[in-house]
């Protein structure tokens, strides 16, 4: 089976590299418009403890493309240099910046958007019966302009949802892989809504009802018991600059540098110094792996009181075991595998359009990811799912058409910008760079 990764020069590639060791794949191919962290990566992988399938580098994407079995695509449209814009941008109008939430995803997805769609229009072209799996964010709204080529196989994926069962399988006394759960949401816009044992046991009211347990691991902390009571459900932890918009915004502003300003001076000192000495590759990246999980979503932790990570939760990954779980299981027509996926919707959220990408449990086989049925939305979840999907939807129009009153309506519409006014100066300031 052959892999082909888009953005091989990725900070992350050496997760999936390594959960690929004595796997299926035969052969990964590794494309990127970056060469030095192309070869900064590779290096990586040929130190990386357990190995893996050979590695081959490829410049042509469609070369890269042709004879794949899976398409991993996991781009970086504008480099750290563009998210930095993406997040400085808005807080200079006293909004959110952040890389998929708020005007900062909005502002992304306008620039990765077109390279996305040219991306799989090259799939259709010279790979027509490979599967993307989508990691590039904004995930959803990349995924639906990619559907728009690819139909339902291109499929989405991410880490929080995976991430958010185990740590509350872990809370309520259970094992991760032994339970059930339903999920359902768009990307970084999801709530688990029911968490069973293998016996039916109904875990989630019972942890709700446990102080202790809920604020026991990362989403606990971040919303408080007493919110998660009020919803009855455990939200996605993106879900926090949407439910505490003024402390997160706050906290934002107080830490100086932005994420992706930590990211990029990090990164840049990464891939100068592994550069430079090959020999420690993997070694270096290691090490900034790790504070690089650290750090992670430092900003909310510090707004919802200030703690440190779970060492279960600093081992990185989670949407490479996502992504591996979702090729072999279509590869081997493994029916029965479930998982959280970004997927069209068919009739799972009915008050959505069909072909709208939400984020939900799955069923794969052979055939691609089926989303489960799922009880009623509420009213506050459905609203927010129905205006984040609008906002989605004119980012892509925006971005396709080169639509500025499309865009202006994808930041307006956006809960965490509070003004038309914000919006279009938020616009003008993008564009001058």
């Amino acid at each position: 089976m052959r892999l082909t990764i888009l953005g091989g020069g990725g900070f992350r590639v050496p997760l999936v590299y390594g959960a690929l060791a004595g796997g299926e794949v035969d052969e990964l191919t590794l494309h990127d418009s970056d060469p030095v962290r192309l070869g900064v990566i590779r290096a990586v992988l040929e130190r990386l403890p357990g190995g893996g399938p050979r590695v081959r580098t490829a410049e042509d994407l469609d070369d890269a493309l042709r004879g794949a079995d899976f398409v991993f695509s996991a781009i970086r449209v504008g480099g750290t240099a563009g998210r930095v814009a993406d997040e400085r941008v808005p807080l200079a109008e006293g909004v959110l910046g952040q890389e998929t939430v708020g005007a900062g995803g909005v502002l992304y997805g306008l620039r990765t958007v077109p390279v996305a769609v040219e991306i799989a229009e090259r799939v259709r072209a010279v790979a027509p019966d490979a599967w993307v799996i989508n990691f590039t964010n904004p995930a959803g709204t990349v995924t639906e302009a990619m559907a728009g080529v690819l139909g339902e196989r291109v499929i989405g994926i991410c880490d929080s949802p995976v991430g958010l069962v185990r740590r509350a399988a872990r809370a309520a006394g259970a094992a991760p892989g032994s339970v059930s759960y339903a999920y359902v949401g768009l990307n970084h816009l999801g709530w688990l809504r029911e968490l069973r044992a293998a016996d039916g046991t109904d875990l989630l009211e019972a942890l709700l009802a446990d102080r202790t347990a809920l604020e026991s691991f990362e989403e606990g902390r971040l919303f408080g018991a007493d919110w998660l009571r009020a919803l009855g459900s455990l939200p996605n932890e993106y879900l926090h600059y949407y439910y505490f918009r003024r402390e997160a915004l706050a906290a934002v502003r107080a830490a100086g540098a932005t994420r992706g300003e930590f990211l990029r001076e990090q990164q840049e000192a990464f891939f100068t110094a592994a550069a430079r000495e090959p020999a420690r590759a993997y070694e270096l990246w290691e090490a900034t792996r790790r504070e690089r999980e650290e750090t992670y979503m430092a900003e909310s932790r510090e707004a919802s009181g200030g703690w440190e990570r779970d060492e279960e939760d600093l081992a990185g990954g989670g949407y490479d075991q996502v992504a591996l779980a979702l090729m072999r299981a279509i590869a081997g027509d493994a029916r029965g595998t479930r998982l959280i996926l970004n997927v069209r919707n068919g009739t799972t959220v009915p008050q959505l359009p069909a072909d709208a990408i939400i984020e939900t449990v799955c069923e794969v086989d052979a055939r691609g990811a089926h989303p489960l049925p799922c009880a009623p939305l509420g009213e506050a979840e459905l609203g927010l799912m129905l205006q984040l999907k609008a906002v989605e939807r004119a980012t892509i129009d925006a971005a396709l058409f080169k639509d500025r009153t499309a865009a202006l309506r994808a930041l307006a519409l956006h809960p965490l910008v509070d003004s038309p006014a914000v919006a279009a100066r938020i616009l003008e300031r993008a564009a001058k760079g």
